[in-house]
């Protein structure tokens, strides 16, 4: 079968089975695996090992899969809704339904499958394997990288998964999407903790989503006002996006807001056994962070926006709660008794 027919095939398996995008890219070293390779060498990953590891294989998809001939990248819209919900906290929009990669995984399964009928091996990967996909997914354009560091795509803005097969199979590739940002700042101008160092530069260790989800101790002190009410990842760099006027909200149900998450106040979350944890994030990303950063999240969160009203639960949270918990607890009690001080005093 000619390489034209074999992508438009897989192009339309792709549609079939909910992707809103599907492109191909030659399989070949990482055109900025030199820059990945600093950017790990500086440390900017902080918590994350795990992009430390598999150095050789993360820059080149035929480390990985032998006899790799092509990507094939996918996109994947999760757009819950544009409006915020009404809490008194914020989570990233991704996380508001069901874990992406069980929902994801199950679609590529069923792609690899059709694959392996038309004589390919692949492997796949939601950003669960060592492959630069922002990489692959703009030599195939699948959008372009933003200088925020977050993929851009016409049609679907910023609010998309990126996902990818390794395939043997030669696979006639796109064309490139240009670099559609132009001379625009939003998205670092947007930035609480100023972790855009610049255009396409990130400090992970700066930014909120990586203190609230990756960061395993004590979130800096430098850090913690910036974080303002957002317990779990921040949107406000994808927000920014002028390109975002052309997003829709998703077709895919299961990506949309979940009642149960949303039914809390921030005081609850501190009544939480770990039991009801489990149960209420079962099946949500969430749930990977476990309860005890979880917890530290929201003492951050009330330090920022809580009232006297929090502080017998903060309270009883400093005194039962493990270190990391209680430690940001007692944080929130000094920030909560700062505020009403400076009340008064004005």
């Amino acid at each position: 079968m000619k390489a034209a027919t074999l992508k438009a095939n897989i192009k339309f398996v792709a549609r079939q089975l909910g992707f809103d995008d599907c492109r191909i890219s030659v399989a070949t070293r990482a055109p900025h695996a030199d820059d990945y390779l600093e950017w790990v060498k500086a440390g900017h990953a902080g918590d994350m090992g795990w992009l430390e590891r598999n150095i050789d294989r993360r820059c080149d998809p035929r480390e990985v899969l032998e006899g790799c001939r092509s990507v094939v990248s996918l996109a994947m819209n999760y757009l819950p809704t544009k409006e915020e919900l009404s809490n008194d906290y914020r989570i990233a929009k991704y996380s508001w339904n069901d874990d992406y990669h069980d929902l994801i995984e199950e679609k590529l399964k069923d792609l690899d499958l059709a694959m392996q009928e038309m004589g390919g091996l692949q492997r796949y990967y939601v950003d669960t394997g060592p492959v630069l996909e922002r990489d692959f997914a703009s030599a195939s354009g699948l959008g372009w990288n933003g200088k925020s560091t977050v993929q851009i795509h016409r049609k679907l803005g910023t609010w998309f998964f990126l996902c990818e097969l390794l395939t043997t199979l030669e696979l006639e590739p796109d064309e490139p999407s240009p670099d559609h940002c132009g001379k625009c700042t939003a998205c670092i101008t947007a930035c609480p903790t100023d972790a855009i160092t610049g255009p396409r530069k990130m400090e992970a260790r700066r930014c909120i989503s990586y203190l609230t989800i990756e960061h395993h101790g004590a979130i800096p002190l430098e850090f913690r006002r910036a974080i303002g009410d957002r317990i779990y990842g921040c949107d406000d760099c994808l927000e920014a996006c002028p390109w975002n006027r052309f997003a829709q909200v998703s077709r895919e149900a299961r990506f949309h807001a979940r009642p149960e998450i949303f039914q809390y106040r921030l005081q609850d979350f501190l009544t939480m056994s770990t039991d009801d944890f489990r149960r209420v994030f079962a099946k949500s990303p969430i749930k990977r962070i476990k309860r005890e950063r979880f917890l530290r999240n929201v003492c951050v969160a009330l330090g920022n926006t809580g009232t006297a009203k929090d502080l017998p639960l903060l309270q009883k949270t400093a005194e039962t709660e493990e270190e990391l918990v209680a430690e940001h607890a007692r944080w929130a009690i000094d920030e909560i008794g700062q505020r009403a001080e400076n009340e008064q005093n004005q």
